[in-house]
């Protein structure tokens, strides 16, 4: 399982899921891909790097999935994949490839990412993301 939904009374919950950092915050980006189209399907035409740091793991998944809408909203780009990601010491750079969020249906409109309730923590062998978005 990449990512589950979870309940909360007014906004979108998520917890995301991975071996390692770099595939909990990948899924992370796709649950949030989720939560603003559904399982609409997303073409791959356009191709972006994204460059995001933090003081910590939860920051860094902060200006991370900030980064992701505010191409949605200033940009008129909606994230398809997440190509390649490479965190290193709270510094994060992922290429993602996507579309003109004009040519999407949006379920949701997701304002901002929010630290309630934030984790982003190693348990045994994988990596815990939890995550609340402003919808």
């Amino acid at each position: 399982m990449k990512f589950k939904f979870l309940s909360h009374t007014a906004d979108v919950k998520f917890q995301a899921f991975g071996k390692n950092a770099e595939e909990a915050f990948e899924n992370s980006a796709l649950a949030l891909k989720e939560a603003i189209c559904g399982k609409m399907k997303i073409k791959s035409n356009v191709k972006k790097t994204i460059k995001a740091e933090g003081r910590d793991f939860e920051s860094l998944l902060y200006n991370f999935l900030e980064k992701i809408i505010y191409l949605a909203d200033a940009e008129n780009f909606l994230i398809a994949e997440v190509k390649e990601i490479k965190i290193k010491k709270f510094e994060l750079k992922a290429v993602i490839t996507g579309d003109k969020a004009s040519n999407c249906k949006f379920t949701n409109k997701v304002k901002a990412v929010t630290y309630n309730e934030m984790f982003a923590v190693k348990k045994g062998n994988k990596w815990i993301i939890q995550c609340v978005l402003d919808v």
